[in-house]
């Protein structure tokens, strides 16, 4: 699989384990304490050949593609749940733990972020769906962010990014139905 996009990732161990799952370059943060040179290559790659961003899913892989995004508009998104991205054997999360089939997954349905104001869902529907304000929100939104590929949020973000990411309100409707019915067969 040849990606054509420029894949920004925190370190040369991500680096390396994308480059055994997907034929692709890829430009380093080297952590989130990022600076303007590797902002200005990552601006020059999305110019020439677009850029995807994919960080770790925790914390610091969360304020690298904030960093990014604010100062490179245009980019895409992949995310990878964090029960993908767990080390066996000690407490680390990252990409350079994850299967090679899950960070092809990941990279096979990135999102773009758009500049429209586009704003189908609303907090009033989230409410509604038990993701925010509720006892099982904060599972709620894990399982929706596995399920839309979109990473784990916090109710504000998830308003947020399932807006930016012009996620519609049939496909919220569909994931949130699929939701409920594991929760009720685990009952």
């Amino acid at each position: 699989m040849r990606i054509k996009e420029v894949i920004v990732v925190e370190g040369r161990d991500d680096t390396a384990r994308i480059r055994q799952a997907v034929d692709a370059d890829t430009i380093e943060t080297n952590g989130s304490a990022i600076d303007e040179e590797v902002l200005k290559r990552i601006s020059h790659a999305q110019q020439k050949r677009g850029v995807i961003i994919f960080t770790d899913p925790d914390s610091p892989g969360e304020r690298i593609r904030h960093i990014v995004t604010e100062h490179v508009p245009g980019c895409k998104h992949a995310f990878l749940p964090k029960e993908s991205a767990r080390a066996k054997r000690n407490k680390g999360i990252g990409v350079e733990h994850s299967s090679l089939e899950d960070i092809r997954q990941a990279l096979s349905s990135v999102y773009e972020l758009t500049e429209s104001t586009y704003n189908s869902i609303t907090k009033e529907e989230l409410l509604s769906y038990g993701l925010i304000g509720g006892a099982m929100a904060n599972q709620r939104r894990e399982k929706l962010g596995l399920a839309l590929k979109i990473g784990k949020t916090n109710g504000k973000q998830l308003l947020k990014r399932l807006n930016m990411f012009q996620i519609t309100q049939k496909q919220l409707e569909e994931a949130m139905d699929q939701i409920v019915q594991e929760e009720e067969n685990e009952k």
